[in-house]
């Protein structure tokens, strides 16, 4: 596992091989949508205490949180607000999502069942870039995948986020990039960058993986790297326009969820005491304990980045979690565990190697995300 380009491997497999190793990335994929469907379902008829006639019914259980602004946003745009829309901070909702999320709906009428299906489909072309990517690393394929979809958080990979989308351009631009098709590589990259600001983190780390590749002698395809900037920086030009801030983006996580970049030891004190109040919510102090123990994960993946000289994906996941961790407080660390996608990699490698690794992952995430998916689905906060 390097960081150098794996183009001679991808070209020796075989097409009926690529072909098997994507239906079986697939298939682990659609399985485990079938299970979380029935872990919703399930969850709804056992658990709400309320009488049968009175059960949410199924997209009634994945109409919560996010799902709701990122349809606003489709729906109305970041102006055309009805009267009783009291979020604000809507502009910190790239326009990805939600521009895919309008044009599903030209053909599905229902919004959240629009948000389930581009989860859907979106996810599916994740896991084969993904099972592609592992089959560079000479591990499994479905093992990648599999972890990825047993990762604790991954009941956002099924709701109308917009992580599945995220991960379906970053994964195939990687791939790419590993095959040495920049140009190709590059504006997946910039189609991932215009869904979450993730985008710009996993852009920085293109760039560093392309000097690497070519030993910092750039050729004519390194301009093609700017396109992920490119497009970012469209996405703030147009908030200016509208709003007259450059800095609208920044802005609007404050205004909605009070974040705003401070010193990280504020931001860990903070996540901390409310990790362990005996006061607060028991949701949320779950959370915030999530929280914590995601940057943890996520420091330990950057020092493993490094020692493996792997500096492309370790620059992607150390801008991640410093910007995560410079927060006012801890927010959607642990949702962002599942795109840091060379720790699935990673452990499907342990795994190859130790076989008490799948046993163990499995044992302790498989239960998590089943509970935090019914846990979501009741419409409790999850992260």
């Amino acid at each position: 596992m390097t960081a150098q380009l794996d183009a001679p491997a991808h070209l020796a497999d075989p097409p009926s091989g690529r072909r098997g190793a994507d239906l079986a990335a697939v298939g682990v994929w659609v399985a485990s949508r079938i299970a979380v469907a029935v872990l919703s379902i399930g969850g709804a008829w056992t658990l709400s205490g309320a009488q049968a006639g009175q059960v949410e019914g199924f997209l009634q259980r994945w109409d919560r949180w996010d799902v709701g602004l990122f349809r606003k946003v489709a729906e109305f745009g970041y102006q055309g607000y009805p009267d009783l829309y009291p979020d604000r901070g809507i502009e910190a909702f790239f326009p990805g999502a939600p521009l895919v999320l309008r044009v599903l709906h030209l053909v599905v009428p229902n919004w959240t069942a629009a948000g389930l299906l581009m989860s859907l489909i979106a996810g599916a072309f994740a896991s084969v870039a993904l099972s592609r990517l592992a089959a560079l690393e000479g591990v499994s394929g479905s093992r990648a995948v599999l972890y990825l979809v047993l990762s604790p958080y991954a009941v956002f990979l099924f709701a109308g986020y917009s992580e599945a989308l995220f991960l379906a351009f970053a994964l195939w631009g990687w791939l790419l990039a590993r095959q040495d098709r920049w140009v190709a590589a590059s504006l997946l990259v910039a189609a991932a960058s215009t869904v979450r600001v993730s985008g710009l983190f996993l852009a920085c780390g293109l760039v560093v993986q392309y000097a690497v590749a070519h030993r910092f002698r750039p050729r004519w395809d390194a301009a093609a790297l700017a396109a992920p900037f490119l497009a970012i920086g469209a996405y703030f030009a147009y908030l200016h326009a509208i709003t007259g801030d450059w800095l609208r983006w920044s802005h609007a996580q404050e205004e909605g969820w009070g974040r705003r970049f401070t010193h990280p030891v504020e931001s860990f004190r903070t996540t901390f005491n409310a990790a362990r109040d005996p006061g607060g919510a028991a949701d949320f102090v779950w959370s915030f304990r999530a929280e914590i123990g995601a940057v943890v994960i996520g420091v330990a993946l950057v020092v493993v980045l490094l020692v493996l000289r792997r500096f492309g994906e370790a620059t992607y996941i150390a801008l991640s979690v410093t910007a995560l961790a410079t927060s006012t407080y801890y927010l959607s660390v642990a949702r962002a565990t599942l795109l840091w996608f060379p720790l699935f990699l990673l452990i499907a490698a342990a795994a190859k190697r130790w076989g008490w690794v799948h046993t163990a992952y499995v044992a302790v995430c498989a239960p998590v995300m089943a509970l935090l998916v019914i846990t979501f689905s009741s419409g409790r906060w999850v992260g």
